[in-house]
């Protein structure tokens, strides 16, 4: 749109809001439901069924299901009937802010959390100042512990082959890989946004050169998903600026960490439909990356994939290694790999615990005995390849 239009447009957008906050006022989806009108409340979505299951008929409703723009009139209707307003309201106070801007008197976020989700608790908590009058949990609380990857996750190989250097900065993605900032991978240094892996280790990578020495090497770790969506244009900027970086294309075949949604990569739509498939090399070669500064490999083969890790970590030019393995929980993979197990071989074992460094849960280290959760294995071998004592042994076929 030009200039010229967008002036003339501006006006209709106006015209626009101004009708909607007309029928704001006048729709269904905007209701006052009267009951006493010693408390008065404003409410929204899920907040709506936690006061009526606090007040019941004890307090009159303002239930806002069109909130933008907020019914004005209705409000000011609403206030004139009760003696006391609250705005109830989950996370940053929308309503409460426009209520009050609107010169009516209310209580919000001063007695209500600002943070996390409500519930019935907190809200008679705060409006009545009375604790709970039924057990809504139990005194018994889940032991903490923090996400990691699966057993069996094609990225536990190459963030362990990374994890050796220490003169490496790693910059994440969205994607189960950001588990590669935990113990005892402890890789991923950080995490911004999809795409920023890539975009953000060009800028560290130039951050560190700032006093004319190279003294960290930048990894950029991005998955194949992400890599289709936004790391493309990244990727040519890596190009661009001839920036030394290694970036680390997780290829495990499908959009892992929201629900194993369809990609460019694999063949098919989100419809289940044939598609053409999006070759991530071929895609890297015409971003620009000499194709003897690409390395593909399988990173359940430890060997191969540290070779791969040395030789991106000791060039001076763009570098791009593409792990290629299916994610362990795809249902096809699941069922080939049923029967593959690893097991630790007791009598050979010196309770190293180097095993557990790659960070499998499968992996337990109990009274003093190493052991793997076969129901959990999925015999990916990783733990095998790096034991220094060949003690873990591979089971099945």
């Amino acid at each position: 749109m030009t200039p010229n239009h967008s002036k003339i447009k501006h006006y209709e957008v106006e015209e626009r809001l101004e009708a909607l906050r007309k029928y704001s006022n006048n729709c269904s989806l905007n209701r006052i439901e009267m009951g006493d009108t010693k408390i008065g409340i404003i409410t929204s979505g899920i907040s709506y069924q936690y006061c009526k299951e606090v007040f019941g008929d004890n307090a009159s409703y303002l239930k806002i299901g069109f909130s933008y723009p907020l019914p004005d009139e209705m409000i000011k209707e609403f206030a004139s009937k009760v003696e006391k307003l609250y705005v109830v309201e989950e996370n940053d106070p929308y309503i409460e802010k426009e209520v009050k801007a609107l010169g009516i008197k209310c209580l919000g976020k001063e007695i209500i959390p600002i943070c996390e989700e409500l519930n019935p608790d907190i809200i008679r908590r705060a409006i009545l100042g009375e604790e709970s009058k039924g057990n809504y949990g139990s005194e018994l609380k889940a032991p903490s512990r923090p996400p990691v990857l699966c057993p069996g996750c094609p990225h536990r190989g190459i963030f362990h082959a990374v994890s050796k250097y220490k003169d490496v900065v790693a910059a994440g993605d969205i994607g189960c890989y950001t588990l590669g900032m935990n113990a005892p991978l402890n890789v991923t240094d950080t995490v911004i946004c999809m795409g920023a892996s890539i975009s953000g280790g060009v800028g560290l990578q130039k951050a560190d050169m700032a006093d004319g020495r190279q003294d960290k090497k930048v990894f950029a770790f991005i998955g194949d998903s992400t890599f289709y969506h936004s790391g493309v244009t990244g990727l040519i900027e890596v190009v661009y600026n001839n920036s030394p970086i290694v970036t680390v294309i997780l290829d495990n075949s499908i959009t892992g960490m929201t629900g194993h949604q369809e990609n460019p990569g694999t063949g098919k739509t989100l419809q289940n439909r044939v598609a053409p498939v999006i070759d991530i090399e071929t895609l890297v070669i015409g971003c620009g990356i000499k194709k003897e500064n690409i390395r593909v490999v399988d990173p359940y083969k430890l060997e191969e994939t540290k070779k791969a890790v040395k030789e991106a970590h000791d060039s001076t030019e763009p570098f791009v290694i593409i792990t290629k393995q299916p994610c362990a929980l795809i249902k096809e993979v699941m069922k080939r790999r049923v029967n593959l197990k690893c097991k630790v071989n007791e009598e050979v074992c010196r309770k190293c615990k180097m095993c557990l460094k790659t960070g499998c849960p499968a992996l337990k280290f109990q009274n003093g005995v190493v052991s793997i959760d076969e129901s959990m294995c999925n015999g990916c071998e990783v733990c095998k390849q790096v034991c220094p004592f060949t003690a873990i042994e591979k089971v099945g076929e």
